[in-house]
């Protein structure tokens, strides 16, 4: 599947099931592209050997890490990504076992949240970029770019980053329903500030808290506040060449959801 020949695809781990159940929903849904969530083929041979048995397209690789608690904005913020200080020797060394398995499959993006970009903190903010550095070197010597995930800053803040950072194995893979959630802006704004980064997309949709310090909630694509036609338009207008995954990571029906989601790409895309 396309939309405007960008390839659609799935976030596998919207999917809550082993590798053989990611292929049959994909087949079920009409979808070949996937990206995939790989700790577990870090962890386990065999689960590499499954994914290289499948004859889907991977358009980007993922990495989390086991510590990340995301029940509220705090607890997310202390423990996401490479920030937490006890986390971090085996954090790399799972990144570094994601990089080699992105390589060997062939895949060219790695995509993680690597944690809050905080420049209010200046310890803080050195070991970030220190320790993104150090990812994004090693993703390089792989041949490959590390993506960073959209909303735990506002564009404006990750633009600076970037631009301080000025690392070419880095871009950004942009989920539009996280400036939302992360209540960071607006994410159609958002998309055109980072739009040199944006190498990979997120089709997901959210609509925006009503009390401070709070999370928003996600909602099936196109039943939020993102704004299917106007995101369309924004990636035409900032020329956007990579591929969208469809990610759900909420609600009691996530196939449903997710071939909701690509019927309302068909529509829109034709």
């Amino acid at each position: 599947m396309e939309c405007k020949n960008w390839p659609v695809g799935v976030c596998s781990w919207s999917l809550q099931t082993d590798i053989e159940g990611v292929a049959a929903a994909m087949k079920r849904i009409g979808l070949e592209h996937v990206h995939l969530g790989i700790r577990g083929a870090v962890e386990d041979p065999q689960v590499l050997a499954d994914i290289e048995d499948q004859d889907w397209t991977i358009t980007a690789t993922m990495i989390d890490f086991p510590q990340e608690d995301y029940s509220t904005l705090e607890a997310i913020k202390a423990t996401g990504g490479i920030v937490p200080d006890d986390c971090w020797t085996r954090n790399r060394k799972l990144f570094l076992g994601a990089a080699e398995v992105t390589a060997k499959l062939g895949v060219k993006y790695l995509s993680t949240h690597a944690g809050f970009i905080d420049e209010s903190d200046p310890a803080y903010a050195k070991k970030v970029h220190d320790r993104i550095k150090r990812l994004a070197d090693a993703a390089a010597d792989k041949e490959l770019t590390l993506l960073l995930e959209t909303g735990q800053e506002t564009a404006t803040e990750l633009r600076s980053f970037l631009e301080e950072l000025d690392h070419p194995a880095v871009g950004v893979n942009f989920d539009p329903a996280n400036m939302i959630l992360y209540d960071k802006g607006d994410p159609i704004e958002a998309l055109r500030t980072l739009a040199p980064w944006i190498k990979h997309l997120h089709v997901k949709d959210a609509t925006r808290t009503k009390v401070p310090g709070t999370w928003g909630a996600e909602v099936p694509w196109g039943n939020g506040q993102v704004g299917i036609v106007a995101l369309i338009r924004a990636l035409e207008e900032i020329g956007f060449d990579g591929a969208m995954a469809i990610e759900r990571e909420a609600g009691n029906d996530r196939p449903g959801d997710i071939a909701l989601a690509a019927d309302r790409l068909r529509d829109i895309c034709g």
